[in-house]
């Protein structure tokens, strides 16, 4: 089939592409800008892409995917519309295309779904199921986040953002799933969903698809993931916490979970199982993963092998740096919750380090003032904390913008923060990072960046800076 793709250069559709080329179709498609790293994939690729949008880019396609980027008054848009040529949202695409006759695994929630979708993908892979693949990221050891599969089970991140400027359900809506795993439910994404009560009715539509022969995991510490699945009767649900009496990985004890590093679990039998994982929150995404994959048939054997040779997830704990005296981590969260569980787990994996937080709010949730309160609660444990400016000031009106000066000061109160400062961009961060690292001069240091975006770049200058210490 020929189809053309509006939007081409966001890593999930870049991504599609690619597999639909793999699948035996002719790729190609256009985007307002095309950047590396996608630019140099799609090239490496072979794909035929086109910068900027252009009624002639279009040619004679049998189907045109429009990514949930494109909007209304774009020229291929409306030649698509005028002309009446079949289209698809990305989402929609997936499931024509690849999840038919598969047995679909989908992760969702609003934090740990990647990594949940990297590692249920992994043990499956490394039992030899050859599970297909589409996940947001990058595994640490490069492995792209998608994989055609030939096996039943193909594994899939459940993202509950809106599919297309024709279809604002959530994606995954589209994906069926035979066994679905929910993590959490937090209200997010508020340029799109205007409380709480919106999102919780996707997932609600979710839980709707799953058959009465598969299965729900939801995590048993959310009380809006009790509240969705408590009167659900249409198919199996079962709870998962690392300390229930059914989990699958056993911790030794609450005082050794403190102590180690946080990565002994030990099983009934008494073996021990290292996990390259920290915190409290991968060891339920991890717990649950172990589940779905029992549920899949596996032993506790393969399971524990795949757990152990699982090499992360890219911008997840991703350690940049390490020596003796500092480590430097760079972290993709960006809501409240992720913040406060991330700057937990990296203190408890380096307990003689003193912690040093920068934050960058970046995503649509994080530069509104919605969170105002709680992200300033979310910084615990940190010795320093520096936040920037939001991203993009011009993105938000100044009533409903985060409070960048304010929320430093309500950081050393509400957070018991020594020392919290404001930076008016990110070479400002560098700038007053450098001073401050003086006063830590005889200390171990861990630095922990969150940012869901680049970060205006500054991890090599970062490490360069840390190295002179």
């Amino acid at each position: 089939m020929n189809i053309y793709m509006i939007g081409i250069g966001g890593i999930a559709m870049g991504n599609l592409a690619f597999m639909l080329k793999q699948a035996g179709h002719t790729v190609s498609g256009s985007d307002h800008k095309l950047y590396p790293p996608m630019s140099d994939k799609l090239k490496e690729w072979g794909l035929k892409t086109y910068e900027g949008f252009n009624v002639a880019n279009l040619g004679h396609p049998e189907l045109v995917i429009i990514g949930n980027a494109i909007s209304r008054g774009n020229p291929e848009v409306e030649e698509v519309l005028n002309r009446g040529l079949d289209y698809m949202s990305m989402p929609q695409a997936i499931g024509h295309f690849f999840l038919k006759k598969k047995k679909v695994i989908v992760i969702a929630g609003t934090h740990g779904k990647t990594t949940t979708t990297f590692l249920t993908h992994h043990i499956l892979k490394e039992a030899g199921l050859k599970p297909g693949l589409f996940a947001g990221g990058i595994r640490k050891d490069g492995s792209p986040g998608f994989e055609l599969g030939d096996g039943d089970y193909f594994v899939i991140e459940g993202d509950e953002y809106d599919s297309a400027f024709f279809d604002k359900s959530s994606k995954f809506l589209h994906y069926k799933p035979h066994y679905l795993i929910l993590t959490s439910l937090d209200f997010d994404h508020a340029d799109i969903f205007p409380n709480l009560d919106a999102i919780k009715i996707m997932f609600k539509r979710l839980l709707n698809l799953v058959p009465s022969k598969g299965k729900v995991f939801y995590w048993a510490g959310s009380k809006n993931l009790i509240e969705i699945c408590k009167n659900f009767k249409h198919a199996p649900v079962v709870s998962y916490e690392v300390s229930q009496k059914n989990s699958v990985l056993r911790l030794r004890s609450a005082i050794e979970f403190k102590v180690k590093v946080q990565r002994a679990f030990s099983v009934e039998s008494g073996k021990e199982l290292e996990s390259p994982l920290i915190g409290m929150h991968n060891f339920r995404n991890t717990e649950v993963a172990a589940n779905v994959c029992k549920a899949a048939g596996l032993s506790e054997e393969k399971i524990f092998k795949g757990i152990e040779s699982f090499p992360g997830v890219k911008r997840r704990q991703d350690i940049l740096y390490k020596s003796e005296r500092s480590v430097v981590i760079e972290d993709f969260a960006h809501h409240p919750v992720a913040i406060e569980e991330t700057v937990k787990a990296v203190k408890d994996a380096y307990p003689e380090y003193k912690m040093i937080s920068l934050f960058e709010p970046r995503s649509a949730t994080s530069h509104r003032n919605i969170f105002q309160k709680e992200f300033s609660e979310s910084f615990k444990k940190s010795s320093l904390a520096i936040v920037t400016e939001v991203f993009n000031v011009s993105k938000v009106d100044k009533k409903t913008r985060l409070d960048v000066k304010k929320l430093v000061k309500e950081i050393q109160i509400r957070s018991k923060v020594k020392k919290a400062i404001y930076a008016k961009d990110t070479h400002d961060l560098l700038l007053k990072l450098s001073k401050e690292l003086q006063s830590f001069a005889n200390d171990k240091i861990v630095i922990l960046a969150m940012s869901n975006g680049a970060f205006g770049g500054i991890y090599p200058e970062l490490i360069e800076m840390v190295k002179k210490r």
